[in-house]
């Protein structure tokens, strides 16, 4: 009986063997998972405040999946780390007080269990083993 986990990501040596895109394609996947990265912050900040505990869970599942999916398309550890950009920068915006005294992420277990969880699984992704060379998105020789 094979583990679920791996059925369903692949050995470690499955992953690595895997063929990266073309320059092209993951250049223009670096832009559009920059702006994903940025959607699910958005749409996080409210989940999580909405249904208060699920909702976090609910976020923190569309945030790893976003930033380990970028890892695994483009084989680099830029794709893990785009979306983490676009996430965070959404996440300062929503955290900063606005003239009227309203603000979206406010003080709470919740959203900081949003803030920290993803951020942790943020540079777990982007620590992962990966099919490229030395570098954050530089491809290997011969790539």
């Amino acid at each position: 009986m094979t583990n679920p986990l791996i059925a369903l990501l692949g050995t470690r040596a499955e992953r690595l063997a895997e063929p990266q895109p073309q320059r092209g394609a993951r250049i223009v996947a670096y832009v559009v998972l920059f702006l994903l990265g940025a959607a699910v912050s958005l749409c996080g900040c409210f989940v999580q405040a909405l249904w208060a505990p699920g909702g976090m869970l609910l976020a923190l599942a569309a945030t790893v999946a976003v930033f380990y999916g970028g890892l695994r398309f483009t084989g680099t550890k830029l794709g893990a780390g785009a979306p983490m950009t676009g996430w965070f920068l959404v996440l300062l915006v929503m955290m900063a007080p606005r003239p009227e005294g309203d603000f979206v992420l406010s003080a709470g277990l919740t959203s900081y269990g949003f803030l920290f969880l993803g951020a942790i699984s943020g540079v777990i992704c982007a620590t992962l083993p990966t099919r490229s060379g030395f570098g954050f998105g530089a491809p290997g020789a011969g790539r």
